[in-house]
């Protein structure tokens, strides 16, 4: 019996790149030096930067009632633990010497 990828996992999309002579070797020497293949290396190299590109957005649109929902919060006095009151009650130890 022939093993089966779930769908979500089965690779379908492809890439075609062009890199210089000097990228190519910088990337397969990361690969090497983390020990991965090569195809692996570049897709979560691209993965990762993408997440990164996409934490820095700052243009959200939501529907009327969670915007204002989350201007609430937003506005809300900040909960402040109190254990974290405790901690701040007390002098810092590099004064308390």
């Amino acid at each position: 019996m022939a093993y089966r990828i779930p769908n979500d996992l089965a690779k379908s999309a492809r890439f075609h790149v062009r890199a210089t002579s000097r990228q190519a070797e910088l990337i397969r020497a990361g690969a090497s030096r983390r020990g991965v293949k090569l195809t692996d290396y570049i897709i979560d190299s691209l993965c990762a930067q993408a997440e990164m590109d996409l934490a820095d957005q700052n243009h959200f649109v939501l529907p009327k009632d969670k915007w204002t929902a989350f201007l609430k919060e937003l506005d809300r006095p900040p909960r402040v633990p109190a254990g974290l009151k405790r901690l701040f009650s007390h002098a810092p130890v590099a004064e308390s010497r």
